[in-house]
């Protein structure tokens, strides 16, 4: 991992901070997945910005947003940073973001659907780690119903060496690959093509790529989109989420399908089902920006080579 600056390991009693970089969370749902934190450990603060609303579907403004993102960055008491929700508007904060406060501080960023946005910035252009998995609205303040506890306790305490297998997994492509995790949701991910923030994984990784509510078509047209980019031709493995209802009503026309199909004549393996992000269940927590190894024999596995803090 040369040249990362990895988030020091969480303990019990760490202090963890709740943002809200795009949408604005309900009360009782952050009372419950702070609730949530404390059973686990830690000692979550926030502060009163993560209840603003702006234009009806924002979090306050985009300055409001990166100041208390920055704010809590910089404190040396938070240990790491997790989202109350995704929605829309994490893509505002990144022409206000500290490049250099971030990097002189690295922290633990939890997170995952909008918020893909900050998670491919920290991790392809800033050379951090960070995890996608739970965040507080309807995953933690849930509890075992909303989120798998043991991959993410594991990881935010410096798991490495982890064989994560949870049920459902589909081999699409048989085969093996090594590489470094990058991704998110699909629709975050192809949005930031053509900008300075652009998704610009190196060559040999593995990408996680998941999306929820997106018809087939629009599936396919993004896919074709990150082919034609270079980013889907550079990676050594694919691994899908779950999709979840992204097939046509009907059925006829499926997220799977469309992926099997696109994916027929790529070298490396490719799996379907992994539960992170937008899950039926509970939401999977993988590390980003760390290396891994996809397997698909005997039973298909994302193998966590290296922990994502220290």
């Amino acid at each position: 991992m040369s040249g990362r600056r990895l988030p020091t390991a969480l303990k019990p009693g760490d202090r963890v901070a709740v943002v809200s970089p795009a949408s604005a969370c309900a009360r009782d749902e952050l009372d419950a997945g702070v609730a949530e934190l404390r059973r686990l450990g830690f000692d979550p603060v926030y502060d009163e910005s993560v209840f603003a609303h702006e234009a009806g579907y924002l979090a306050g403004t985009p300055e409001l947003r990166a100041g208390a993102f920055l704010r809590f960055w910089r404190d040396p008491a938070v240990r790491a940073l997790i989202a109350a929700r995704g929605g829309y508007g994490s893509v505002q904060l990144l022409p206000l973001l500290d490049r250099q406060a971030i990097l002189a501080s690295p922290k633990l960023f939890i997170a995952y659907s909008d918020n893909t946005s900050l998670l491919s910035w920290l991790t392809c252009q800033c050379g951090m780690t960070a995890l996608h998995g739970p965040m507080l609205e309807r995953r933690l303040s849930r509890g075992s119903d909303g989120y798998d506890e043991s991959s993410f306790m594991a990881l935010v305490q410096g798991g490495s060496g982890l064989a994560l297998s949870p049920d459902g997994l589909l081999v699409l492509h048989d085969g093996e690959a090594a590489g470094p995790l990058y991704g998110g949701t699909l629709t975050q991910l192809t949005a930031s093509l053509g900008t300075p923030y652009a998704f610009d994984p190196p060559a040999g990784s593995i990408l996680f790529i998941e999306d929820v509510n997106e018809r087939p078509y629009k599936i396919d047209r993004m896919l074709t989109q990150l082919y034609l980019s270079g980013v889907l031709s550079r990676a050594s493995a694919l691994v899908f989420g779950e999709m979840r209802s992204c097939d046509e009503p009907d059925g006829r026309v499926t997220a799977r399908g469309v992926i099997q199909r696109f994916v027929n004549g790529f070298r490396g393996p490719v799996v379907f089902g992994f539960p992170s992000g937008h899950t039926a269940g509970p939401c999977w927590t993988v590390p980003l920006g760390v290396n891994v190894r996809l397997v698909t024999r005997p039973h298909p596995s994302l193998v966590i080579e290296e922990a994502p803090v220290e």
